[in-house]
C-alpha cells in the first residue's frame, strides 16, 4: 500500500473519532445515561481505537493483505457506529460536530480500504503469475546470467 504520510496520516485521520467518549448532555446523570443505552457508543469507539492501534502497528510499509483486512473491519465498525448514532443522536444528545467528523473519518477509512484492498489484489495476482511461470529453457536460477547460465564448479581433479 502506498502511503505518503505513513502512520502519522493514518493516526491523524482517525484521532478525533477514536478518543471521543460517549457524549451525554449536561442535564443527564451517569445513571440515566447508562440506563438509556447511550453508553453503547463507547463499545463502538473502543473497538475502533483497537483497530486503529493495530493499523498503526503495521508500520510505514504494511502488508497489503493485513491492511485490507483491518481497514475492512474499521469501515464496518464505522458503518455500525453511524447507524447507531443516527438512531440515538437525539436521545443521547450527540452533537452534529461529532457526527460530521465521524462521517468524514469513515469516508477516509473507506478510501484507504479501497487502496489497501486494490494493492492486496494486485499482489495476489502477481504472486499467482510468478507461480505459473514456466521454468527457464536455459535452466538459469533466479538472478543468474542468461548468456552464460549457472556457473558450475567442475568435478574431479583440476
Amino acid at each position: 500500500m502506498k502511503s505518503s504520510g505513513g502512520s502519522r496520516t493514518l493516526h491523524a485521520a482517525f484521532v478525533a473519532a477514536v478518543v471521543l467518549m460517549p457524549f451525554v448532555g449536561p442535564a443527564a446523570t451517569p445513571a440515566a445515561a447508562q440506563a438509556s443505552g447511550c453508553e453503547k457508543i463507547k463499545t463502538y469507539l473502543d473497538e475502533r481505537k483497537s483497530l486503529v492501534t493495530r493499523l498503526n502497528k503495521l508500520g510505514k510499509r504494511p502488508d497489503a493483505k493485513a491492511a485490507c483486512s483491518l481497514f475492512t473491519s474499521l469501515v464496518n465498525n464505522g458503518a455500525e457506529t453511524l447507524k447507531w448514532v443516527n438512531t440515538n443522536k437525539d436521545w443521547c444528545q450527540i452533537p452534529d460536530q461529532f457526527v460530521n467528523g465521524f462521517k468524514a473519518d469513515n469516508a477516509k477509512a473507506t478510501n484507504f480500504k479501497g487502496k489497501a484492498c486494490q494493492a492486496a489484489a494486485q499482489q495476489a495476482k502477481m504472486q499467482q503469475q510468478a507461480r505459473q511461470q514456466p521454468a527457464s529453457p536455459f535452466n538459469v536460477p533466479p538472478g543468474g546470467d542468461i548468456l552464460t547460465g549457472p556457473m558450475r564448479i567442475p568435478k574431479g581433479a583440476l
